[in-house]
């Protein structure tokens, strides 16, 4: 008889994820990682490495190439082969993704730009009329208090500052109930004070909430910083796994060459440690 593994499930599993975009290249290129649920991941790489792809083809927007490129998500199949699991609509659900352009309707106050959130739990006639009982609101205030945006929850969207919309979609993403949050390049568009603030709060919400956090950066002083465990990636290979220790600048460069200067450039400086008690994440209603 088979003895039955007792090793938890891995939140995330890609397995030769590849990606062609062109014939000339390949933007991804048999990638394979596992990470543990509650992990902190950097995802590092200069510009065209392949980041932003692992990233969307782990929250099934973007398919792989290759019958055996595959992900799963606790256990189950998120995509295999290039074909989305019947399934995509539930396991997208525990899926938040924040990008670089905040993604928030303007002309919308912030409440139902975060109510947004709950729109894949909702039927269609729903969704389409944009009703939300009292509760969803309280959830959705409950949601921008644990950002610290709570004040501003009918303010337009389009009046707040890049840090603060930011910290809108983070809302958001807590409000569908995300248990594993991508982001990608959340503060490449942020001056360094403010992506210092996004970053703890990212931080924050990974240690008090269980989130698994994957965050794509072109710093590596920032990944080094915030994040347990450092995954590189360069002209779509993965060149590193390991602790950001072991990442040290002379083994940068041995990986990126004349790229080294762009991870290297510390546009965000961080001189203070990761301010856990920043903000007080709160529970969401049931």
């Amino acid at each position: 008889m088979q003895a039955m593994s007792t090793l938890p499930v891995p939140a995330i599993r890609v397995a030769h994820a590849s990606k062609s975009f062109n014939r000339r290249a390949k933007a991804l290129d048999g990638v394979s990682a596992s990470i543990r649920a509650g992990e902190c991941v950097g995802l590092l790489g200069a510009s065209g490495s392949g980041k932003s792809t692992l990233l969307r083809s782990i929250c099934g927007l973007e398919r792989l190439d290759g019958k055996s490129s595959s992900v799963e998500l606790f256990g189950q199949t998120l995509q295999s082969g290039g074909v989305l699991s019947p399934e995509i609509r539930a396991l997208r659900r525990q899926t938040g993704i924040i990008f670089q352009q905040f993604n928030l309707v303007g002309r919308m106050n912030v409440l139902s730009n975060v109510l947004t959130g709950l729109l894949p739990h909702m039927p269609l006639w729903r969704a389409l009329t944009g009703r939300f009982s009292a509760q969803e609101q309280l959830q959705a205030l409950q949601a921008l208090e644990s950002v610290g945006l709570a004040d501003y929850a009918f303010q337009r969207a389009s009046t707040l500052s890049g840090g603060q919309q930011q910290r809108a979609a983070v809302a958001r993403a807590l409000l569908q109930g995300a248990r594993i949050l991508l982001a990608d390049e959340p503060v490449s568009s942020l001056d360094p004070e403010t992506a210092r603030r996004v970053m703890d709060l990212l931080h924050h919400l990974n240690r008090t909430q269980g989130m698994t956090l994957v965050v794509s950066l072109h710093n590596v002083a920032m990944a080094r910083r915030y994040c347990d465990r450092i995954i590189a990636l360069r002209a779509g290979e993965l060149v590193f796994d390991g602790s950001p220790m072991e990442l040290d600048d002379s083994r940068l460069r041995h990986l990126y060459g004349a790229s080294t200067e762009e991870l290297l450039m510390d546009h965000n400086p961080l001189e203070t440690p990761p301010q856990s008690h920043a903000l007080h994440a709160m529970p969401l209603a049931a």
